[in-house]
């Protein structure tokens, strides 16, 4: 199908995901190059005020006692620092920053503007699944795609680094394909899944 750029893109029959073809996937030097260019961190009004953007959504279903994790944190952790102002604990990740993880669960994880980024979604999201607790809460930030029309043109898919374009029945289908309960949330750009209380991992 066609998108905004040379790329080749494919969607999905089942879930509605859109994603580039493996061909078109960047290197781990690429990848990191284009990240550190980006103006991020706990200074930048801006970008704080963008990350509270999935935080005061899952404010009310969390309390102090809760430890979390920052899937995807980036060059420079911001997410965590702020809910660390706010009395939470929370871990850092990222596969090319912060590439250990505690090999714990965790009361909520937070994936903000990185699933866009997901090579392969699937693997991702049953490993963030494997370091929720049953009824922890993940938060995910990302743009989702309303019609192959307007995809064609669309500016969220012209950065090079975004791989994978999650329509809202993408999310309805993660749901009940990796034992989620989908909440509602008040931003269309915020998606809540709590892990089903039955949901036990499985080393």
């Amino acid at each position: 199908m066609d998108g905004p750029d040379s790329r080749a893109y494919r969607e999905c029959n089942k879930c509605r995901l859109i994603f580039t073809e493996t061909r078109y996937l960047l290197s781990a030097k690429s990848e990191k190059k284009r990240y550190l260019t980006h103006k991020n961190g706990i200074k930048y009004k801006g970008y704080v005020d963008f990350l509270n953007q999935a935080i005061e959504p899952a404010l009310p279903l969390l309390n102090n006692a809760m430890q979390g994790l920052d899937f995807g944190c980036g060059p420079t952790p911001t997410l965590s620092v702020i809910l660390e102002q706010k009395g939470f604990k929370c871990d850092n990740y990222d596969p090319l920053f912060y590439p250990e993880i505690h090999e714990k669960e965790y009361d909520f994880v937070f994936a903000t503007e990185c699933f866009e980024h997901f090579f392969f979604p699937a693997i991702e999201i049953q490993r963030i699944k494997k370091h929720l607790k049953p009824g922890g809460l993940l938060i995910i930030m990302t743009e989702t795609w309303k019609s192959t029309e307007a995809f064609a043109n669309w500016y969220y898919a012209r950065d090079c680094t975004h791989v994978s374009f999650f329509h809202n029945q993408t999310f309805c289908y993660i749901a009940e394909q990796f034992g989620f309960d989908a909440m509602e949330s008040n931003n269309d750009r915020v998606m809540l899944l709590q892990k089903k209380e039955g949901e036990i991992e499985v080393n």
